[in-house]
Order: structure tokens, then sequence, then C-alpha cells
């Protein structure tokens, strides 16, 4: 988990280089046909490291970890990302990915198969749900223009 802590922190870096060059105006408009704003997007990347910030830590200390999923649009909708500062909102992004890069790289190796249900979602390890945050991660960032180079 070392590795993909060290990943996630690489990743986050080069982010927001890009994500510090765009402006106010720029974060409000949509980036994705019918769809979110950058402001937005980041919202929900939150939303995904606050959610998986409880997966990692549950699983890490309880033998089997069930879970509801989440409603993302009415996430965003209610925390009117929309109306917060770009500036706090990658700030916040930022910093809230490198403590879970620090998360990760202390999860116990011997509590990385612990079987987790999210909502009505096919079980899968701790590990996986670790590696598929860092592969949302860079989907979402790859949409807004953020992903830098994907090697990271």
């Amino acid at each position: 988990m070392k590795e993909l802590s060290e990943q996630l922190v690489r990743i986050v870096e080069t982010a927001q280089i890009v994500l510090r060059q765009v402006t106010e105006a720029e974060s409000i408009k949509p980036v994705l046909t019918g769809g979110w704003s950058r402001k937005q997007v980041v919202g929900h990347l939150i939303d995904s490291a606050s959610n998986n910030h409880q997966r990692f830590v549950r699983a890490a200390l309880q033998a089997t970890l069930e879970l509801p999923g989440y409603d993302q649009d009415g996430c965003v909708r209610m925390q009117a990302v929309q109306e917060a500062p770009w500036t706090l909102l990658t700030a916040l992004w930022g910093e809230y990915n490198r403590y879970l890069a620090h998360v990760i790289a202390h999860l116990p190796p011997a509590k990385l198969e612990t079987i987790c249900r999210i909502g009505s979602d096919e079980p899968v390890t701790l590990r996986f749900i670790a590696e598929d945050y860092v592969r949302h991660l860079m989907h979402h960032l790859s949409q807004i223009g953020a992903a830098g180079d994907r090697s990271a």
C-alpha cells in the first residue's frame, strides 16, 4: 500500500498545479456535456475522499464491512459546491487526499482482504477499494484536464 500511497501523493501534487491555474469563473462552467463544472467534479471528489476514508478505517477495524452507497448527485447539490470558493474546494481536496495517502500507507497488510459490501454492489476487498479509489480519482481528474501524466 506504500506504493499506492506514494502514487496518490504524486497525483495530487500534479493535479494541484493545474487546478491552481483555473479561475473562479472557469471553475463554474460545465466541463462535461450536459454535466458538472470543475467545482462540482472536485466537490464529488471530496465526497469520494470522505466516503472512502470511512471505508478504509472501518474495514481495517472490523471482520467485514457493510455500508450504504451514496447519492453523488444529491450530495453535490445539497452541499452547494457550485457556490463554494474554488480555492477552498481545491485546498480541501488536496489536503484530504494527502491525509488519505497517509492512511492508505498504514493499512494493516492482514486487513487488505477484508470483505466490504457497499450498497448493492458486489463484495470487494479493502485492497480493491483503495486501488479503485485512485483509479476513480484519475478518471475524474482526466475529465477536468487535471490528470497530468497517467504514470504518476
